[in-house]
């Protein structure tokens, strides 16, 4: 039979193989784009930029907690983001970091959940965030700029150096290249040459994209919360199938409350009727680059995140706990390949299978 575990079992080695096909792609892009580009953003899988941007996957490096709530003062995110920073500028290379919240224009409840659907919070929390870049990076080699997703056309909400707003949704069609320049150059004045080139095909592909979903009138529910799946750690940047899963990053010194929270919104997924009950899945991953040590310590870590994961939800979710299928493992990032370490099938009456 096939389920729901298996469904992202297949998801991943279809994301891989596409993922290593266009090795070539990644790196002519790298050659005429040389600017690291990572996004900070909120667990829910609707959020998937290189669609939105029409850009190859692996180009931009997603970190995702709820809310899209980060801190550089948390110790693990602080050294992991700094890391990702210095590796950048230590090989001549400008970061740009989208800084996001989302909302959906349509329905307030298509909204953030991680925010009660306040977008007013979401976004000052992002100001916020992007401020603390700008006050420990400077103004230089890390840019860090507000981006709003609105989530039912798939919009890209560009905040501007002087608080000015552009929502690309409305941009005119036929904007033409110059036009394009001149708008961005007026919000971002002080954006170093280097970061505004590598920015424009980001923007070009979010005006294409949003023509596309106005065109293809997707049904308005395959926007809404379905989400059924719970994912914890990191290498899930594979995962972004829309209502499928809520992500959170290990980065949130109260990861628990996180976890919890993501329960919750589980659970009244099944209470609303939106979810198959028995296909819910806690999936636990950990990310490394080499073998050895690196990849030994990410099995570790795995493992760790899925008991402390099931631990959360059974003391703060417990009527979760019988629906949950349990898959732990660890992901590639050279191929983003997710390995399985453990499966349970089901928490009320596991099966286990061991695959490393």
């Amino acid at each position: 039979m096939n389920t729901g575990t298996d469904y992202l079992l297949d998801l991943n080695a279809r994301h891989s193989r596409t993922f290593i096909d266009l090795a070539m792609e990644r790196r002519r892009y790298r050659g005429e784009h040389p600017t690291e580009i990572a996004a900070l953003k909120c667990m829910d899988g609707r959020l998937n930029l290189p669609v939105m941007t029409r850009t190859a996957v692996g180009i931009i490096q997603p970190f995702r907690n709820l809310g899209g709530k980060f801190d550089l003062g948390w110790p693990f995110f602080q050294a992991t983001l700094d890391h990702w920073a210095q590796y950048s500028i230590g090989r001549g290379r400008h970061c740009l970091i989208f800084v996001t919240y989302h909302f959906a224009r349509g329905d307030i409840h298509r909204g953030c959940r991680g925010f009660n659907y306040d977008t007013n919070a979401a976004r000052d929390t992002a100001i916020k965030l992007k401020n603390q870049f700008e006050r420990i990076y400077g103004k230089g080699a890390v840019v860090p700029i507000v981006c709003g997703i609105e989530t039912d056309l798939e919009a890209l909400i560009l905040h501007g150096e002087d608080g000015r707003v552009i929502d690309l949704a409305e941009v005119k069609e036929d904007l033409s290249g110059l036009e394009l320049e001149g708008m961005l150059h007026s919000l971002y004045p002080s954006m170093p040459e280097r970061i505004f080139k590598d920015m424009i095909p980001l923007v070009e592909g979010n005006i294409r994209h949003v023509r596309m979903i106005r065109a293809s009138n997707r049904p308005i529910e395959d926007a809404e919360h379905k989400e059924w799946v719970l994912g914890v750690g990191r290498g899930f940047d594979w995962l972004h199938a829309i209502n499928t899963a809520f992500i959170v990053g290990p980065f949130d010194p109260n990861l628990s409350d996180a976890i919890g929270t993501a329960a919750v919104l589980l659970k009244g997924n099944i209470d609303d009727g939106r979810v198959t009950p028995s296909g819910i899945v806690l999936m636990t991953s950990a990310a490394y680059r080499e073998i050895g040590p690196e990849c030994e310590l990410a099995k570790e870590k795995a493992r760790f995140l899925s008991k402390f994961a099931l631990d959360v939800i059974k003391a703060k979710v417990p009527d979760l706990v019988p629906h949950l299928n349990i898959l732990t493992g660890y992901t590639d990032l050279n191929t983003r390949k997710f390995e399985v370490l453990e499966r349970l099938d089901k928490v009320s009456n596991p099966v286990a299978y061991k695959a490393a």
